[in-house]
């Protein structure tokens, strides 16, 4: 009877998962089937889901209108360049915070992450006012640095937590062995957090790919990313869906499938230290 309940309990915890995740994976669905129809194939009522007739028009007019390798080129340095920089700042403050901390390290942390809760329009204007008086204004270096400094408390904060999942008499060992601070740092601690801070460049990266509010305020027209690359299909015209649509496919298609080839890691880094 228990192995009855077990398995009636398996199959229904299966379904919502599935339901779930179809409903959350619906609207890139839509999204992506709507770049295959004609303008008014898109906003046809009642809607077509998949009986219309499919054309690749979206595609080549997108691709005749804008340089869409620059931006994808300029969305790769900006969220690869915040990344690398954001991890080389954040390792060493991870571990300073798990290993050495003072009465005070849980405040930092605190006072780190409630940095996220500003509103971003509320920086806006200063930060927009020294990027103009250092000459970072629409630059890829400019965004860079913001994107860094958004996720850098995040990025903290889960390196931070799985630090603390390695036992630090291991640390003490090395030091006994002669191991100095860099060397503790990357060639003991860093390859057993390997999992963790995968999964941290990982969410990065992502968080960075998808910055939309500081890349359309901070950017004109040389450093903009694929989020200035789909806003540009937004017009005093109105809305093209079917074309949006097809830009929104192209923006994200990259990272879609970044994260279907790496799901497997980023989820062990996730779970990384949850199970002794």
């Amino acid at each position: 009877m228990a192995r009855a309940v077990s398995t009636q309990q398996k199959t229904i915890n299966t379904v919502l998962a599935w339901a779930i995740g179809l409903l959350i994976f619906f609207p890139i669905l839509w999204t992506i089937l709507t770049s295959f129809k004609t303008e008014a194939q898109a906003i046809n009522d009642p809607p077509l889901f998949l009986f219309f007739d499919w054309t690749l028009e979206n595609y080549a007019i997108v691709q005749e209108r804008s340089d869409y390798m620059r931006f994808l080129w300029n969305s790769v340095i900006i969220a690869g360049g915040s990344t690398i920089v954001g991890i080389i700042i954040a390792v060493p403050a991870a571990w300073s915070m798990a290993f050495v901390p003072s009465k005070r390290t849980k405040d930092i942390l605190l006072w780190m992450l409630s940095t996220k809760m500003l509103p971003a329009v509320g920086v806006l204007y200063p930060i927009n006012l020294i990027f103009i008086q250092l000459g970072l204004l629409d630059t890829r270096t400019g965004l860079v640095i913001i994107m860094m400094l958004i996720n850098l408390p995040i990025i903290v904060w889960m390196l931070y937590t799985y630090f603390r999942e390695i036992p630090g008499e291991i640390l003490e060992a090395a030091r006994m062995d002669g191991a100095g601070l860099r060397d503790e740092i990357l060639y003991v601690l860093t390859p057993m957090a390997i999992p963790g801070i995968a999964s941290t460049i990982l969410l990065n990266f992502i968080l960075a790919w998808n910055e939309a509010f500081w890349t359309l305020n901070l950017t004109a027209a040389k450093a903009g990313p694929l989020t200035a690359f789909i806003a540009s299909y937004s017009s005093p015209e109105g809305l093209f869906f079917a074309k949006l649509s097809a830009a929104s496919t192209m923006a994200i298609a990259p990272i879609l499938i970044l994260g279907w080839f790496s799901q497997k890691q980023l989820v062990r880094g996730l779970t990384f230290g949850a199970v002794k």
